[in-house]
C-alpha cells in the first residue's frame, strides 16, 4: 500500500495498486485521484476535497489553496 499527502487538507491518501499491494492482494480502492486543472497544474486530491471544489466554473490552483486555507481555521 502507498499513501500520497493531498494537496488540498494534507491528509495521507491511500493509493490502491503497485507492488505493496501486489504482495497482500488487497482489494482496497484509492482514497483520492490527480486532477490536471484549467491552469495547467496538477494536483492530488482526496475524494472530500474533491466534493468541495467549485461546480460552476474551471477549477484552478487557486481554489486547491482555498481548500488548504479553510482546513487551517
Amino acid at each position: 500500500m502507498g499513501s500520497q499527502r493531498c494537496d488540498g487538507c494534507g491528509s495521507k491518501v491511500r493509493i490502491a495498486g503497485g507492488i505493496g499491494d501486489f504482495w497482500t492482494f488487497s482489494s482496497e480502492s484509492s482514497g483520492g485521484i490527480d486532477l490536471e486543472l484549467a491552469d495547467g497544474t496538477d494536483h492530488f486530491l482526496c475524494f472530500d476535497c474533491v466534493e468541495r471544489l467549485p461546480d460552476d466554473r474551471d477549477v484552478t490552483s487557486e481554489d486547491v489553496a482555498a481548500l488548504a486555507e479553510r482546513d487551517e481555521r
